[in-house]
């Protein structure tokens, strides 16, 4: 007697929440910690992980998908970049102990300020302090573009946004492109709110 047992082996599938875009307040909140228990942690970054792979993101904060908790996830594989190469992270409830180093600047984007980009000054190393998907406490440096990720998605759970550091010219010659944003006319390959 011949038996075939064919076992099935399902994906786990993540959610891929649409971006918020600017204008939306939650963008300008002060993130709240994430309090250990009260949020599923494990599944909340496996679905920022797809919703930003799905946008061709390297990095995405929880009030980018609606959610103003202190927690943001980077992942700069896709980059052609030594540096940024297995750099996948999760970070909840992260601190900023200290910034040192040069100031340099950066060509800088967002998914949620889609077709603007402006060059961003940021001190080049980080201390950071911070909880990862397990609940372990870490503190950890960083330097050069992890840094620039690190800093870019910290100034998210902070109500910040890149634009912010443009000069007062640019922000002034993008000022129409922001507000067809905020009332949703862009171009874009992912979902949006």
């Amino acid at each position: 007697c011949f038996i075939n047992f064919t076992v099935i082996f399902e994906k786990k599938k993540y959610m891929i929440y649409p971006i918020i875009l600017y204008g939306n307040s939650v963008l300008r909140e002060k993130c709240k910690d994430i309090v250990p228990s009260k949020v599923d942690v494990k599944t909340l970054s496996e679905d920022m992980f797809e919703t930003m792979h799905s946008a061709d993101g390297i990095g995405l904060a929880a009030p980018q998908i609606g959610i103003s908790k202190r927690m943001f996830v980077v992942d700069g594989s896709s980059l052609d970049s030594e540096e940024m190469k297995g750099f996948k992270k999760v970070f909840i409830n992260p601190k900023i102990v200290d910034e040192s180093g040069e100031p340099w600047e950066f060509d800088e984007g967002c998914l949620s300020i889609p077709g603007i980009r402006g060059e961003v000054k940021r001190k080049s190393e980080i201390e950071l302090s911070y909880f990862d998907e397990n609940w372990i406490q870490k503190k950890e440096c960083f330097s050069g573009m992890q840094a620039r990720v690190i800093q870019h998605e910290y100034d998210h759970i902070e109500g910040k946004l890149f634009i912010d550091y443009l000069s007062a010219i640019k922000r002034k010659l993008i000022k129409n492109k922001l507000l067809e944003i905020s009332k949703g006319n862009c171009d874009v390959n992912y979902n949006v709110k």
